[in-house]
């Protein structure tokens, strides 16, 4: 029975445009576990049994909010579900501080993965990978599955990204030139994929792969890429980075300020304005500036 109600549960949100592949998984886990124990609704002691199996605090918090979220929903439909309490604490964690990278940073990241140690396609792949991140604030998984046809005159079209929405992506002369050079040789490997970015076997690339080659360049010039520093880079850095320069450009006054973030929100995908607003929080000197920016705005206005 509690099976069941996990597929009708799922099977709502999904309707709704949710995909769940790992939440899908976790509420099976969960019923198959209750299951096994004779328990066919909801137990909050056997919940709190199941997700205290997870390794981590934060990972049992989050198993729990799971499972929590559930409950609600077959609690409305069958009350005899009931509605563990989160004693593993809030499964939100916040959110790291961003690396940013300056200018040179990126230039020199990218010509450490142009190294002349590596065969074939994989320096031309990476460097041009983490350029195109860079200038265009691409999420590294949009990249990823970026194909032939998805380059148009117009610029980059990322299909059912995130959140399921699809846009379009300008694409400065310069980028697509640089982009032009790299498919020119790219197509003389793995001609049977379609993937613009492959790995040296022809397969299209992997996050680990990315990762992994990522963390190769940026040790090489001496960015913080550990997994103990704070704030450490990461190929996500470069979205990042390209947010916050974005927002270096604000306008000064308060209706240009909205329609910018408004126009950035869209731009890089997010699902909420929200997410946008976050780098002022996340980048201090860079609320700094827009706060003094403000300012004299305002102070213009009153003289």
């Amino acid at each position: 029975m509690l099976a069941s109600a996990v597929e009708s549960y799922l099977a709502v949100r999904r309707a709704c445009g949710f995909q769940l592949d790992s939440l899908g998984k976790h509420l099976q886990s969960f019923a198959a576990y209750s299951d096994a124990r004779h328990k066919h609704y909801v137990c909050s002691e056997t919940a709190i049994e199941w997700a205290g199996l997870a390794r981590s605090l934060s990972e049992r918090a989050r198993l729990l909010g799971q499972v929590i979220r559930f409950a609600r929903y077959a609690h409305a439909e069958e009350p005899r579900h009931e509605l563990p309490s989160p004693v593993f604490g809030s499964e939100h964690r916040c959110r790291p501080v961003p690396y940013i990278f300056s200018q040179g940073d990126i230039e020199r990241l990218v010509q450490a993965a142009f190294q002349p140690v590596y065969h074939g396609l994989r320096r031309d792949t990476y460097s041009t990978f983490f350029a195109l991140l860079a200038c265009t604030g691409l999420r590294v998984s949009e990249a990823i599955r970026l194909r032939y046809e998805d380059i148009t005159e117009d610029g980059l079209v990322i299909r059912c990204s995130k959140f399921h929405k699809s846009r379009l992506i300008p694409l400065h002369d310069t980028a697509q030139t640089q982009l032009d050079q790299y498919l020119e040789r790219r197509r003389r490997y793995g001609p049977l994929d379609d993937h613009v970015f492959i790995s040296m076997y022809g397969r299209p690339l992997r996050l680990n792969n990315v990762d992994s080659a990522f963390r190769t360049a940026a040790t090489n010039i001496g960015i913080p890429c550990g997994m103990q520093q704070s704030p450490r880079a990461t190929p996500h850095s470069l979205r990042h980075t390209f947010a916050v320069r974005a927002l270096e450009t604000c306008p000064d006054d308060r209706d240009h300020i909205t329609k910018h973030m408004l126009a950035l929100s869209t731009y890089l995908g997010h699902g909420n304005v929200a997410n946008t607003y976050w780098y002022l929080e996340a980048t201090p000197e860079l609320m700094r500036k827009i706060a003094d920016r403000c300012e004299n705005f305002v102070m213009g206005e009153k003289s």
